[in-house]
This record gives structure tokens, sequence and C-alpha cells, in this order.
């Protein structure tokens, strides 16, 4: 039986041909897994740089690209493409295989020759060249091609070695894109090389290097090697699950760094993914969740898995990737998604036989903090006690004045001594005492009472793993629930996050709270859903400040880099609201005469209001809109968010409205530097990360507005760096 590949280019081309035409690209392919392939017709080209690559007619107007050895039965697909296009692609590229991680690689000898002979010329006099710091032998080490090195060595800066990036094989690419980002040579194997090659250990193959696709084995060693760019087709039914659903792709082709993490085959204890926005943190989620199904034992029974969120509406969203990526009920039944405080609540509320009642709204829990206040003569405001209740009380689980007197409060900037933290714990009992009266409860309450019974049960837990996404913004007292859910051990808990990304300003020890992590993290650096553009950008909003990594270190972007160019970030002010609105409805209209579908255009707002109004202009110019959140029915059109709601959601273009003084950072939201200078800076710090979660929404365009006087996190140079429209 023939083995057949599917290159990612391949699967991303199909997915913009015409319906009769993909099925006819279906019907042509689908003869490979069949043993028919023998009877179709693969044209060698004239001086064709690489025999073995060949075309395939599909129509009278289309052709595929095949890599087919001269013997054998392994066949790659590799484009397809207009008649003349594929013909022009097929002569100027070679396979060959990288020599540090055996997997196949396509390369544009041609192009390469013109781009050497080019970089030389403008190469500058000093000598003095991107990667001056990394020796031959390294650049060989991490399978850059001997005869690539003259021009690699003539690369100046980082725009020179972009150029290069459709032409140059590209496992080597990554490579040298790793380290002009600042990575360590170690860093760039670790992360680059050594991920591919642990993942296909033990698979049969020779040494590799240019010559080794001429055999049938090598072929079909380098293909397995090869999957975060090729999807090895085991028979027809794949074939068709793989080709109806080609937009997807994230089911099929992962990046080797993020194989490696997702279906490493066990961890000792809890693991961890961490990476900046777009670095597909969320798809190594569902694949090792899946990972973990097909692992059960026959007898585990359904949900034996947790995936779980943040929130409700990423807990949906996940839910549906799930359904993309598992198709089989029977495995995807094996794993339950929820978010979590609905777990919580399910657990307290069938200890006690009723429904709870939960007081969620933050503002009604401020207002009953200032009547508390008000009532016992306190001088500490609502916003200060609630903070304290959260993030020192509640945080470290205190169920006493005395544990409180003890407690550590670091990361809190008002200082209290003992009568004042007696004072304060008179507060919380009042709070805590009305509650309990009208039998009301915070998530936070519910999710300590949860921990407490889970506790209660021993060694009957719940689930056998926990897996959970968005994890940079839980609470401690979710954490210790989460922690509870499953006994310690093998695959417990499995970790997906970006502190970088955290807007609900929830510091978390992992290691305080039995959850530890040492020798079982890694860090994603590749974007694939942001521009370079938009993601320097967005980056440089963070620069300078101190991000901490939920385990007693910094965190950093260092490294972190995106893998395509686009436009830069549009920037625009205006004198009114009106102006803003009216300037962004133009905007739209242009981004959807352009061929972008409503559905894929995202607007972001710091408060709800300026969402309906801009809705209803939208509406005004013939454009749909939807505000998420205000309605259980999405349609298609525009999506109005606050930028809390954009968590976890991407759009080819993205609107960020409204980013003027006094609402971005939003001034009810910021602690007064008075009350406590530390939460005043803490508070600034999740309003910053909100707009850079916002901002790293958008794949294609990103356009920034306001009116007035624009935010201090946009800065005079910022604010003065205006594009056209």
């Amino acid at each position: 039986m023939a083995t057949l590949g599917i290159h990612k280019d391949f699967l991303w081309e199909f997915a913009k041909l015409e319906k009769p035409v993909q099925k006819r690209v279906h019907e042509v392919f689908d003869k490979f897994r069949e043993h028919r392939h023998a009877g179709l017709h693969l044209e060698k080209l004239e001086k064709a740089r690489d025999p073995r690559i060949r075309t395939i007619r599909i129509t009278q107007f289309m052709r595929g690209v095949v890599l087919a050895p001269s013997s054998g039965d392994s066949f790659l697909l590799l484009k397809v493409m207009p008649h003349d296009d594929a013909i022009a692609w097929a002569v100027k590229h070679r396979a060959t295989v990288n020599s540090a991680t055996h997997g196949i690689e396509l390369r544009n000898d041609v192009a390469l020759e013109r781009a050497t002979a080019g970089v030389r010329e403008a190469a500058s006099a000093d000598g003095r060249g991107l990667f001056a710091r990394v020796s031959d032998k390294d650049l060989v080490r991490l399978g850059v091609d001997a005869d690539l090195l003259p021009l690699v060595r003539h690369l100046n800066d980082e725009a020179q070695l972009d150029a290069l990036a459709k032409i140059m094989p590209e496992q080597q690419y990554d490579v040298l894109a790793g380290l002009a980002a600042g990575m360590e040579p170690e860093d760039v194997w670790r992360e680059v090389v050594v991920a591919q090659v642990e993942r296909t250990a033990g698979e049969p193959g020779g040494s590799g290097g240019a010559t080794a696709c001429a055999h049938q084995d090598e072929l079909t060693a380098a293909m397995a090697r090869s999957q975060g760019r090729i999807a090895l087709v085991s028979g027809p039914d794949e074939l068709l699950d793989i080709l109806s659903r080609p937009f997807d792709a994230w089911r099929v082709f992962l990046h080797p760094s993020q194989r490696k993490v997702a279906y490493h085959h066990s961890y000792r204890g809890p693991a961890r993914v961490s990476g900046g926005p777009g670095t597909g943190k969320t798809v190594v989620a569902l694949h090792r969740a899946l990972h973990l199904a097909r692992r059960l034992p026959a007898d585990a029974p359904d949900e034996s898995i947790l995936l779980t969120t943040f929130t409700r509406d990423l807990a949906t969203d996940l839910r549906h990737s799930l359904e993309l990526l598992i198709p089989e009920p029977e495995l995807r039944a094996k794993i339950r998604v929820i978010n979590v405080d609905a777990v919580a609540n399910q657990l307290v509320r069938e200890d006690r036989g009723a429904p709870l009642s939960i007081v969620a709204a933050q503002r009604e829990i401020t207002a009953r903090w200032a009547d508390v206040a008000r009532r016992l003569g306190i001088e500490y405001t609502e916003v200060f006690l609630d903070q304290e209740w959260r993030q020192v009380i509640l945080a470290q689980d205190l169920r006493s004045p005395e544990a409180y007197l003890r407690a550590s409060r670091v990361g809190r900037g008002t200082a209290l001594g003992p009568l004042k933290r007696a004072q304060i714990w008179r507060a919380v009992d009042a709070f805590v005492k009305e509650l309990q009266a009208s039998q009301e409860w915070t998530f936070l309450q519910i999710c300590a009472e949860a921990t407490r019974l889970l506790e209660e049960r021993g060694e009957d837990r719940p689930y056998r793993h926990v897996v959970i996404d968005e994890a940079q913004d839980l609470h401690p007292a979710q954490w210790r629930m989460l922690r509870a859910l499953t006994r310690p051990g093998p695959d417990d808990l499995f970790i997906a996050g970006d502190t970088h990304q955290r807007i609900y300003g929830n510091k978390v020890s992992l290691r305080s709270l039995g959850v530890e992590v040492t020798g079982r993290s890694t860090r994603l650096r590749i974007n694939y859903r942001t521009t370079r553009e938009i993601l320097a950008w967005s980056t440089a909003l963070l620069t300078g400040e101190r991000i901490d990594d939920m385990d007693g270190g910094d965190d950093s972007l260092a490294g972190y880099r995106s893998a395509f160019h686009g436009e830069p970030p549009m920037l625009m002010g205006s004198d009114t609201r009106s102006a803003e609105i009216a300037g962004l409805v133009a905007q739209i209209g242009e981004w959807t005469q352009s061929d972008v579908s409503p559905r894929d255009i995202g607007v972001a707002v710091r408060y709800t209001q300026l969402g309906r109004e801009i809705a209803r202009e939208l509406q005004r110019a013939g454009l749909s809109a939807t505000v998420l959140g205000a309605s259980s029915k999405i349609g298609d059109g525009v999506r109005i968010g606050t930028m809390h709601r954009m968590k976890g959601l991407e759009f080819r273009c993205m609107a960020a409205v409204g980013v003027s003084d006094g609402v971005v950072p939003l001034r009810g939201a910021v602690t007064a530097e008075d009350v406590d200078a530390h939460q005043h800076r803490e508070d600034l710090l999740g309003e910053l990360s909100l707009l850079f979660v916002a901002c790293t929404r958008a794949r294609e365009a990103l356009r920034i507005s306001w009116h007035g006087d624009p935010s201090p996190f946009l800065g005079p140079p910022r604010a003065q760096s205006v594009s056209p429209r």
C-alpha cells in the first residue's frame, strides 16, 4: 500500500479552490491510497532541479505537484496550483533531508542562488553580520546546510532574513529566526531541533543530508519526521476527513515544539506550556486532552478527563474545537469541557441538594463592602477591603483572625499593624456573615467549599486528568480546587497560559499551592496568528514591565516572533466620539469591500455602551453587527465586545476603539495611588495587559483609535505615529 503524505501548503491551497475542483482533487489523489497510482500520469519536467518533483493533471487549468521517487510507494502531495504556476514552482524546487532533524524540507534553488548574489552585493563593508556571534560549527549542527553558509554570513539584519522566508528550507529558517531573535544556539537546539528529533526517535532512516531522499525507505521515514509540516494519511477515510475541513489545519499540523509537549508520552506530575498570544497554547491543550483520552484504560468511564478554562464563553469555544479535533463520539465522551466556576458550583450544589444563590456582579460585591465599612466606621475603602479579602484572606485560605495576623501580605502596598488587621477582620467577618444569613455565595467562596468537599473524599477524586487553559487568570482558591479534583501523580494536571495576558489581577505561586512544574515547563515562541508588524507594536506596550511567571520567577517574551509579515497597525485620533465612530465605520466598510467577511472583523471596547453605539452606526451603514454577551445568538456580523470578552478570540481585522485618556486605563478600575501604591501599579499593569490582549487578537490588520487625548499607554510617540486609514 502506498505511503501518502500531505504537505501543509497543499492543504491551504486546496482550501481556496472551488468545490467542484476540490472534489476532483480528492478523486485524483484517492487513487494513491487504492494503489492505482501506477495508472496516473505523473509528468516529468524538463530542466527540473529535482527529477522526483513531478506534476499531475487535476483539471484543464489546475495541476498538483507531487514528490514521487523513481522507485517505491512513498508520495508527498506538495502543491495544488494553476497549470503554469505549478510548472514554474516544480522546476525551481528541490527536496532534501535536514541534516539535524532528518525531516523533509523544500528549497527554491533558483531563488536562493539569486539571493546569495544579491545579498553579497548589499553586504556591509565592516563584515559584522546578523549571526556573527554564532560559529559555522553551531549553524551546521543546528541543520543549516553548508552550502547556505555564505548566504547566511552575508545577512546583516532581520529584514534580509525575512526576505528569505519563502525560499529557504523551512526548518533552517526556523533555526535562523530563533538565533536572530536572541536565542542562544543551545536554546534553538532544544526547542527547534530536539523537539522534532525526540518526536520520531527510533524511526528508521539514515543520517540525513541532501541525498537522503534518494531511497524509498528514507522518503517514508523523512515524511514521518516532518509532522509539523506533513500529515501521513492512513486510508481513504482519513484523506477525506483532512480535505473536508482544510481551514482547520491545526487539527493535523503542529509545530515540532507544540507536538513535543502535546504528545509527550507521560509527565511525572503537573506540566505547563506557556507562550505569548497566538503561539498555539490552546491547540496544545486540546491535543494533550486527545492524547490522554487515547491512553485511558479500556474500562475508564466517560468524563474521566476535565478540560477547563476561566470563563463559560471560552469553555464553549473549547467544546467546539474538541468536536473538530475528535470526530469519534465515544472518544470525545471521555473528556468533559466546562469552566472552573461551573465545576465548583456543581460539586457544592450536589452536596447541598439545592441551587446556590450567587452574588456574581463585582459592583454589587463592592457596594456591600461599602455598607459594611460605613456601619462599622472603618477607614478603608470598599475597594481596598474587597482586594484584601480576595488577594490575602481567600488567596491564602485564612480562616481565623490569628491566621490573618500571622499572614504574609507580600504584594499589598499598604502596611497593616495588628490593630488595623483586627479592624479589617471585623469587616470580613461581618461581610461573610451577611452572605451566610441570606444563603448567598461568591464564586470564590464556592471554590473554597468545593475544595473542602473534595478533600473529605480522600483518594476518590472525580477526574484522572485535568487540562487547564487560560491558567494565568485563575485565583488561588480556584487552583486549590483544581489541585483537589485529581489525585497527585503522572499527568495529573496540564496547564496552558500566558502571564502577559493576565487581566484579572490574580497573582499565584503554583509551587505554594502544591503544583510543582519545575522541569516540566515549556515556552512556545512562534506566533502563528499575528503579523510581525502588529506583534512588534503590541509587544512594545509591555516593554520594561516585570511579569511574574507564576512559579517564583519572571516571564519574558524574549525570542517571541511571528511567522509572517503584513501591514503596520493604523493609529487614528479624532476630536469627538462621533467622528471616531464614523472613521471606524468607514474602515470596516473598506475591509468588507476587500472580501473580508464581517464575522472576521472584531471591535474591542473598554465598556459595553460604546460597543452598542458602534453597532447602531454599523447597522445604519448597512453592516451587520453583534455585541458579544448582549444576546445568546451570535450572527454573522462584525463582532463587538469588551476587551475582556475578546480574550481567546481572533479576527482577520481588529479595531481597538476608544483608547482614550481616562478610558484606557479605565479610572474606576485603578486603585488610587494614595490608597495603595502597589495595588495602583498592579491595576495599571492589568489595564495595560488588557490592551495587549485586545490588539493581539488581530491576524492581518489592526486599527487603534481614540478621541480627545490618547491613552497614556500609547504615549506621545505612538499617538503621533498615525498611518493613513
